[in-house]
């Protein structure tokens, strides 16, 4: 996650990731034991179950951010970089096609959720930029 999905990240990248975290998730479901009985509270069960979910966020995590193409808060999105002029090389947002939140629907697999969208609306703030030089 951190060297594909993280702070910096491309669509190469992030496309890999979830083709990764997917591989994970199937050999996880494969070769998963849990160890205990079924008559008593089970920890293992707990601490699987966990793992699951954070593989199948995670594997939502980089598709979220593959469908971002733009530069967000922390988030640097390589392919969304000022080319020219004195924020040369500074994170470039796009806020006509962005400015929403997103919300995923779970439909079985991280790769078939849908998207759902809420566009915000701004009436006392005027979005910007941010610069760091």
């Amino acid at each position: 996650m951190w060297d594909k999905a993280g702070m910096s990240r491309n669509a190469q990248g992030l496309t890999e990731a979830m083709a990764e975290i997917k591989a994970i998730r199937e050999e996880f479901w494969k070769e998963v034991s849990v160890p205990g009985t079924a008559d008593e509270m089970n920890p293992e069960l707990e601490k699987a179950g966990r793992v699951a979910d954070f593989l199948e966020l995670g594997e939502l995590f980089a598709k979220d951010a593959l469908m971002r193409a733009e530069s967000c808060g922390g988030h640097f999105r390589e392919e969304s970089a000022e080319l020219d002029g004195p924020q040369k090389g500074e994170a470039k947002r796009n806020d006509k096609d962005f400015a929403f939140v997103a919300a995923w629907e779970y439909k079985g697999e991280p790769a078939d959720a849908v998207l759902h969208k809420e566009e915000l609306e701004f009436k006392d703030i005027e979005l910007k930029q941010r610069s760091y030089k």
